[in-house]
């Protein structure tokens, strides 16, 4: 028996590798098709519809140069509305899922659905996102890729019927492979991928083999097209910090992790006011592509992921006083593209204010431009997004400074131990709303810790005292009596009706959906079999839901339960 499963485990090793060198060449795949549908996108958008051209990365074949056409500015907001406008109809009319960043989405996919991403959301979120950010949202191009290479995961998952732990894996792989390939960065984003799970300092680590395979295949896969030089400029001859410099670096570490406790509570609070307006959602995302607009007219630097103006300031080209104006017109821009409906990443717009804020340190300082706009970089995003480790690889990917490495990390690590003990009161602790602290925290761990817990109770293994008994919750929900729960949160058990719009819906498809995003399902009970949020069982009549709900959402869904 023994050597049966350890050749089990053995296949299923093998599968795993040879899924990782498939979605590593399909990520890089589709980040070039992304990448060409934005390029077609900017163009028509921008330099032919607004007359404007800001300056480009020449590793992307672009000049760092920004051009003005004959109208001026005063197009900008006609072009950053009209951009939303689109996206936000193509959005919620066809997939409401593929709104916002995707990096969330994804990472809600892992925890909450099994790892399962409708078919339709990665092309919808291709063309939606290159329409966002083409047209001068201030959003970037890591949640898009993000969705995209996660949804080509799940797919794929589906299409070779694996089970919902190998789907979870696909989707992570596919994740990193997308994101490798557009950021040309193949450690970090094989660690971005495993580590922005969780807002606590914890992964899946056993996922990190493949998600690094499949990243230096995709990596590598995308090389052969654009080459493997990276995609910032950074000066070779940076001067080694000395006392001084590090304790400049250290103050620019907590200063990022003053942004990092701002910057999702700006963000967030932007999206509940655009929630709370009593209007389509289809046309928010042109309300705030409006605002980006206007803000443009004054400040262009804000328009699209800034790359261009990033190396501006890692060349020391950018007043002291437009950068710290930055900070705040791009934190604002950010907050109007994505939380009103708009389809975007946050990581660029994330380095993008961290850069500005060194560069900000660099001119008080008298220190490099180029040192201190690079670790800015990596501190404001590591603490806004906790995810230190990740971003501490991919920056020093993408710029090269790896002399930086050591500023970098103590950067990091004071901003993440600001940002982590300033917001832990905070309502938005984190930009990615879909991460939870822990591993226990996680739906996709807690079915099977619940499964484990049920089977000792059933099998008389583990007895409870009886003392505690009076702590019994299974009458309570019996009979339809919710227990409260830390954080507002209620446990319920509803049992579906006959009529309920619910039955025939597959578990994952249903949990997917907008009006379920704040319930987390943690088993479905059929007679004495106990089943977890898996894409093969689909909803009957009779069956019980044991939930985690807030009360606003079990009273907008009682009514399909009895």
């Amino acid at each position: 028996m023994k050597k049966i499963i350890e050749k089990l485990n053995i296949s299923r090793q093998q599968r795993l590798l040879f899924d990782s060198v498939f979605l590593g060449i399909v990520g890089g795949i589709s980040a070039q098709l992304f990448t060409w549908m934005l390029h077609v996108s900017n163009r028509f958008f921008m330099e032919k519809l607004a007359g404007y051209i800001p300056p480009g990365l020449p590793e992307e074949g672009g000049v760092l140069k920004e051009t003005i056409g004959a109208h001026g500015l005063w197009l900008i907001p006609v072009v950053t509305t009209l951009g939303g406008l689109l996206a936000g109809w193509l959005v919620y009319t066809f997939a409401p899922e593929a709104e916002g960043h995707g990096t969330d989405t994804a990472v809600k996919a892992y925890h909450r659905t099994g790892g399962f991403i409708r078919a339709r959301v990665a092309p919808l979120k291709m063309l939606a996102s290159a329409i966002t950010i083409g047209s001068g949202g201030a959003a970037g191009r890591e949640g898009p890729t993000a969705l995209i290479s996660a949804g080509i995961g799940s797919i794929y998952a589906t299409l070779t019927k694996r089970s919902d732990k190998e789907r979870r894996t696909l989707l992570l792989i596919g994740m990193a492979s997308g994101l490798s390939a557009i950021f040309r960065s193949p450690i970090g984003t094989a660690f971005f991928a495993v580590e922005v799970l969780y807002s606590g300092m914890e992964f899946d680590a056993w996922v990190l083999l493949y998600t690094m395979l499949g990243s230096i295949v995709a990596y590598t896969f995308n090389g052969v097209f654009v080459g493997f030089q990276p995609l910032f400029n950074v000066p070779v001859n940076l001067p080694r910090p000395d006392i001084i410099a590090y304790s400049w670096y250290a103050i620019l570490g907590v200063a990022g992790g003053l942004v990092g406790v701002l910057l999702p509570e700006i963000f967030y609070r932007v999206r509940d006011w655009f929630t709370a307006l009593r209007i389509p959602p289809h046309v928010k995302p042109a309300l705030g592509g409006l605002g980006v607009g206007i803000i443009a007219l004054f400040i262009p630097q804000v328009l699209g992921g800034g790359y261009g103006w990033i190396q501006e300031a890692i060349d020391g080209r950018l007043a002291l006083q437009l950068l710290l104006l930055l900070v705040v017109a791009k934190t604002v821009a950010l907050a109007l593209t994505i939380s009103s409906g708009g389809s975007g990443g946050v990581f660029a717009p994330g380095l993008f204010i961290g850069a500005m804020l060194g560069g900000v340190f660099a001119k008080l300082f008298h220190q490099s431009s180029a040192a201190f706009v690079v670790v800015g970089m990596a501190a404001v995003f590591a603490g806004a997004a906790r995810v230190p480790i990740a971003t501490l690889l991919m920056v020093t990917e993408m710029t090269g400074g790896y002399k930086l490495l050591v500023p970098a990390a103590l950067a990091i690590t004071v901003a993440y131990l600001v940002q982590d003990g300033l917001s832990r009161r905070a309502k938005y602790p984190t930009l990615y709303e879909g991460q939870v602290h822990g591993r226990t925290d996680s739906p996709a761990h807690q079915t099977r810790q619940l499964k484990y817990a049920l089977r000792l109770l059933a099998d008389r293994q583990l007895e409870l005292a009886k003392s505690v008994s009076h702590l019994d919750v299974h009458p309570l929900l019996e009979k339809g009596i919710p227990v409260d729960l830390s954080d507002d949160k209620q446990l319920v058990l509803g049992t579906i009706k006959p009529d309920s719009e619910y039955v025939g819906k597959s578990i994952n498809a249903f949990c997917a959906e907008e009006h379920f995003r704040d319930i987390d399902l943690l088993a479905v009970f059929r007679g004495k079999e106990m089943f977890s949020n898996t894409s093969k069982i689909h909803f009957e009549a009779g069956d019980r839901l044991l939930l985690i709900v807030s009360p606003e959402a079990w009273q907008k869904q009682i009514e399909q339960f009895r």
